[in-house]
């Protein structure tokens, strides 16, 4: 079985806990982790480029010039697409980028992200993330001490407000409910840190998926 240390919030070992090898130990399944992830990127693309085409542009009623013995090329209308603010021939639409995949390819993706930030060594495990004070400055000196670098994913059972409200002028540090836990966050992580309680439940969410 998987385990991992468990710290306080003074930076000490408290205990090991046992993980579920289940989700923390599985091989990572990279093609899952690729489509999820791709996933939730296209999800989140508006889609509403538009260009227009020649019925849609202004101007161009009349004709250029009369159609013959002038010795140039016919011309029906100045908003053709070969004439400076004409039309668009071929240009992108509105369009809605999201995709589904199933349940089981979820559940791979998410199982595979997790093995991946543990077998990197990038998890830490505190008994709670309750922070004494709501201080920016204290919050970076938790990370300092705790040698947090990088982007840094704060997943947490609880609302843990001190720790939002400390963290929201942090470009680098990100919080989520541990209900909320998604694969593109914790892959986008350099480190990821949770408490006990998210931890179980993750493990809880995942295997009653």
């Amino acid at each position: 079985m998987a385990k991992i240390e468990l710290k306080n919030l003074k930076a000490e070992k408290v205990k090991d806990i046992t993980l579920n090898d289940s989700i923390w130990k599985i091989a990572v399944n990279d093609d899952a982790l690729k489509k999820m992830i791709r996933l939730q990127l296209d999800a989140s693309r508006q889609g509403t480029h538009k260009t227009k085409t020649r019925s849609e542009v202004s101007g161009g009623g009349k004709k250029p010039w009369k159609q013959k013995e002038t010795g140039r090329a016919r011309q029906g209308s100045t908003r053709a697409t070969q004439w400076r603010g004409g039309g668009i021939a071929g240009g992108v639409n509105p369009r809605d980028y999201s995709f589904k995949i199933n349940k089981k390819e979820r559940v791979l993706a998410m199982k595979s992200a997790l093995a991946l930030k543990l077998a990197s060594k990038k998890i830490v495990v505190f008994e709670n993330l309750e922070l004494p004070s709501r201080k920016t400055k204290d919050l970076k000196e938790f990370i300092k001490t705790n040698k947090l670098e990088g982007k840094v994913l704060f997943v947490t059972k609880d609302d843990c407000e001190n720790l939002y409200l400390a963290s929201r002028n942090l470009g680098y540090v990100y919080h989520l409910p541990a209900d909320e836990i998604n694969v593109y966050d914790v892959v986008n992580a350099d480190i990821l840190v949770l408490d006990e309680a998210a931890v179980k439940t993750i493990e809880e969410v995942i295997l009653h998926a």
